[in-house]
């Protein structure tokens, strides 16, 4: 059997590394450059330290301030207008998956025609897109270094992804400090949206040996260090780790795709706004118990990885992970689907989007019905 594995972004990783900035802007022969992030990342003073660095590359610098969680299709249009009329030819994004992805899809809209609705689906972008340098501040959705962006169709109310090589970041400045203003609740949705990317990534019908190698190894990462970067936000190793794991994370799931879990969470945040990390970690492990027929063993080799102790017996040992999951996100304090506003007469209508979502053709149980689904988030309320 042939496997393929993209792998393409240049990256700088450690403390300190955005000072490598001016020289790559310097690289592309930057003269007008778009920072893109949002008010969270001006408020922590992250967004003053890029744009000294930016404008120490003596470019002409123009800033789209205005991301939003789950970016939506009219701020896709609303920034690539905005970089069209100043003629730029270098973007900067500066944030977690929101910033990062509206910046993407913007860059494809640079050389290709609108609307940026047209792209959803895998491969649909035909032209070279300008460079790109992802400055990430959180660590979870890998978006610095996949191939995907997520964007809400508010006419259609429904999350949907562009998945295109040509879209991944060109470089990637990897700056731990950058993670450490993060509040102990977004440190832990990021946190358990990468864990979702490794556990899904890993039981895939499209994994292949070099997938579940970086899924295996991110999901270890974050099980060690997660909980400590929750607890104290200045531990710097577990922030620095929490960046590595995320890279590697990204590498795994960006090649195999991911499944039940994140089909669930697109339907969540586009009918409801919810947090992509919050609506992951809230179904996570209640999905994992659904698919562990499917897959006994290799959940039991993710609990294994994560040093549960294995009774030997499959029966038992397959749920062992998912039962984890459920301590994990109650110790990290992730709120039920009740205490994040869903209420219980919501499940119809998100069980009947939910089977239109194209990742559920990843998942390695098939034939979900409505049922499954409703059961799911019944246990996930």
């Amino acid at each position: 059997m042939v496997n393929r594995f993209f792998a393409s972004s240049d990256v700088v990783f450690g403390n300190e590394a955005i000072r490598e900035l001016p020289s790559m802007l310097k690289e592309y022969g930057a003269e007008r450059v778009m920072v893109v992030y949002d008010a969270g990342v001006k408020m922590a003073g992250i967004a003053e330290k890029v744009l000294e660095q930016v404008e120490t590359a003596g470019v002409q610098v123009t800033i789209f301030d205005g991301v939003v969680p789950n970016p939506t299709n009219e701020a896709v249009e609303a920034a690539a207008a905005l970089a069209k009329q100043e003629n730029i030819d270098v973007f900067v994004a500066v944030g977690g998956g929101s910033s990062i992805d509206l910046a993407k899809a913007a860059n494809i809209l640079m050389t290709n025609p609108g609307p940026i609705g047209r792209y959803g689906g895998i491969g649909l972008v035909k032209n070279k897109v300008l460079p790109l340098i992802a400055v990430p501040t959180t660590a979870g959705t890998s978006s610095e270094i996949t191939n995907v962006v997520a964007l809400t169709d508010t006419q259609a109310v429904c999350k949907y992804v562009i998945i295109d090589n040509k879209i991944v970041a060109d470089k990637v400045i990897a700056d731990p400090e950058f993670t450490k203003t993060m509040p102990p609740s977004v440190t832990a949705a990021t946190g358990m949206d990468a864990i979702t990317h490794a556990v899904e990534s890993y039981i895939s019908n499209m994994a292949t040996p070099l997938t579940r190698y970086h899924s295996l190894k991110g999901l270890q990462i974050f099980y060690k260090y997660l909980p400590r970067a929750v607890q104290d936000g200045s531990d710097m190793e577990a922030r620095e780790q929490m960046m590595l794991g995320c890279i590697i994370t990204g590498f795994g799931f960006s090649n195999a795709n991911l499944g039940l879990v994140h089909g669930i969470a697109h339907t969540l945040s586009a009918h409801f706004h919810l947090a992509h990390g919050m609506a992951n970690a809230a179904v996570l492990p209640y999905v994992m118990e659904y698919n562990a027929e499917s897959c006994p063993e290799d959940m039991v080799e993710l609990a294994d990885a994560i040093g549960l102790p294995l009774s030997g017996d499959m029966g038992k040992d397959r749920y062992l992970l998912s039962e984890e999951l459920q301590k994990l996100t109650k110790e990290l304090g992730i709120r039920t689907l009740s205490e994040q506003g869903i209420k219980e007469s919501d499940f119809a209508m998100l069980a009947d989007d939910v089977l239109k979502e194209p990742v559920l053709g990843f998942n390695p149980r098939q034939n979900i019905t409505r049922d499954d689904i409703l059961n799911i988030l019944r246990k996930a309320w």
